[in-house]
C-alpha cells in the first residue's frame, strides 16, 4: 500500500499469470539462462583457482622463493643466513647451488637443471622431503655424488634407486670452441614426485658435490636460498636484502624463473572469465526480448495508467523493475547453485569416476590426479555484480519504448 507505484506494478507483473503463455516461457528461459551462466562462471573460475593454487604450492614449494649469491664463494653461509633472517619476511635459509647440464643414460639424453642442497636443511625451505617416492634424501652424502631425480625422468630412463647415470656439464676452456663438456658419474639416491613439470626438469645433488663440480674452494657454497612467509613479496625482499648487504652480493627470486608461467595462468583465467561473461550477457539480454513482448502485450494497461496520470518515468520504472526482478532471481539462483557446486566439485568428480569406472584426471596424463576447486568470494561478488549490471542495462531500451507509448495509439490496437 505504501510502496511506490512503479515497484508495486512491476512486481505484480512479474508474479501474475499472463494471458500470453509464450511470454511467460521466455521470461523463465531468460531467468534459467542467466542462472546457468552465473553457475558456469563460478564453477569454472573456482576450478581454475584450484589449479593455480595447486601448481603454486607444488612448483613454488620446490623452487627457491629468493636467492642470495656472493660475488665470491660464500665461506660461512650461516652468517649470511643470519643477516637475511633479520628481514621479517624471511622464514628460513639453506645453502644452495645451481647448475645446468644434460643427463645421459644408455644413449638417451635429457636437459636438466641441477640444484645443490643440504639434505639436513632442505626441509626448512622446500616441500621436497614430503614428496620422496623412492629412497631417502639422507642418501645425498658429500663426496658420493648421489642424485635425486624426478619421477618422469626416472620412468623415461628406466632408473631405480641405486642405478647410475651420467651428468654432462659445459665448462669454459681455452679450446677452439670455447666450451668443453665435462662428465660426472652420478648414483640415483632417491626419486621425487610433485606432480608438476619439475618431475622432468629438476634434479638435486648435495651442495658439497655441486661446489666441487663448479670447482669452488672446499667448504664454500655459491649462495643461499630463502623461504619467505609471503612469496609474492619476493622482489621487494630481494631489493631490501641487497640494500642491506651491499654490492658484494646479488639476488634473484622466483618471479624471474617461474613468473612467466603464473602470468600465463593469470591471463588464461582472465580470458576464460571474459568468454564466460559472454554467456551471461546473452542470457541477460534475453530480457530485452522478454520485455519488448511484455510491453506489446501490456499496451492497454500502459494506456490506462497514462490516462490516470502516470508519468513516462513511472511507466519506464515499472518495466525496469520487472526486468531487474528477473535478473535478480536468476543471479541469486545461479550464485547459490554455483557456490554449492564449486564447494563439492571435487567430490562430485570423484563420485562420477567411481560410478563410471574410469579416471577423468589420470595421473599418467595430467600432473594433478584430482579436480581441485578454490572458491574465492571476490570472484563470486564480481560475477554477481556483472550479471546484475547486465540485467539492468538490458531493461533500459524496452522500458524506454514503453514510456513512449501514447494512450490513444495503444487503445486503438487493443
Amino acid at each position: 500500500m505504501f510502496r511506490p507505484l512503479s515497484i508495486f506494478i512491476g512486481a505484480r507483473y512479474t508474479r501474475a499469470k499472463r494471458r500470453n503463455h509464450f511470454i511467460s516461457f521466455i521470461s523463465l528461459t531468460s531467468m534459467i539462462g542467466l542462472a546457468l551462466g552465473v553457475l558456469a562462471m563460478i564453477v569454472v573460475l573456482s576450478v581454475m583457482n584450484g589449479f593455480q593454487k595447486e601448481m603454486s604450492s607444488r612448483i613454488l614449494g620446490m623452487v627457491p622463493h629468493a636467492m642470495l649469491y656472493g660475488a665470491e664463494p660464500v665461506a660461512d653461509w650461516r652468517a649470511l643466513a643470519d643477516k637475511a633472517m633479520t628481514n621479517p619476511q624471511v622464514q628460513a635459509a639453506a645453502p644452495y647451488a645451481e647448475l645446468e647440464g644434460m643427463l645421459s643414460h644408455r644413449g638417451l639424453m635429457q636437459p636438466i637443471q641441477i640444484h645443490g642442497i643440504d639434505p639436513a636443511e632442505e626441509g626448512k625451505v622446500s616441500i621436497l622431503p614430503e614428496h620422496i617416492r623412492q629412497g631417502s634424501l639422507n642418501n645425498l652424502q658429500p663426496g658420493e655424488f648421489g642424485v635425486v631425480i624426478g619421477d618422469i625422468t626416472a620412468r623415461r630412463f628406466g632408473l631405480q634407486v641405486g642405478d647410475k647415470l651420467t651428468l654432462i656439464i659445459p665448462e669454459l676452456s681455452s679450446a677452439p670452441g670455447g666450451v668443453t663438456p665435462r662428465m660426472q658419474r652420478l648414483n640415483v639416491a632417491a626419486v621425487f614426485k610433485v606432480g608438476a613439470e619439475l618431475d622432468s626438469s629438476l634434479a638435486l645433488i648435495n651442495v658439497v658435490d655441486a661446489a666441487a663440480m663448479q670447482r669452488l674452494p672446499e667448504g664454500t657454497v655459491p649462495g643461499i636460498r630463502l623461504a619467505l612467509k609471503d612469496l609474492y613479496q619476493a622482489p621487494q625482499v630481494s631489493k631490501s636484502l641487497l640494500a642491506q648487504l651491499g654490492s658484494d652480493y646479488r639476488a634473484d627470486d622466483w618471479t624471474h624463473t617461474q613468473g612467466s608461467l603464473f602470468s600465463a595462468m593469470k591471463m588464461e583465467k582472465t580470458m576464460i572469465g571474459l568468454l564466460l561473461l559472454l554467456i551471461v550477457a546473452v542470457a541477460a539480454f534475453n530480457i530485452i526480448a522478454t520485455l519488448i513482448m511484455v510491453v506489446a502485450d501490456k499496451g492497454g494497461d500502459i494506456a490506462i495508467l497514462r490516462t490516470l496520470g502516470a508519468t513516462p518515468r513511472q511507466i519506464m520504472a515499472i518495466f525496469m523493475v520487472q526486468g531487474s526482478v528477473i535478473g535478480l532471481v536468476g543471479t541469486l539462483i545461479g550464485t547459490v547453485l554455483g557456490v554449492l557446486a564449486a564447494l563439492n566439485v571435487s567430490a562430485l568428480v570423484a563420485w562420477l569416476e567411481s560410478f563410471a569406472g574410469q579416471q577423468v584426471m589420470s595421473s599418467d596424463v595430467y600432473f594433478i590426479s584430482s579436480l581441485p576447486s578454490d572458491l574465492q568470494w571476490l570472484d563470486v561478488a564480481l560475477i554477481c555484480s556483472a550479471a546484475l549490471i547486465l540485467s539492468f542495462l538490458a531493461t533500459l531500451y524496452p522500458s524506454w519504448r514503453a514510456a513512449q507509448v501514447q494512450p490513444a495509439e495503444a487503445l486503438r490496437y487493443e
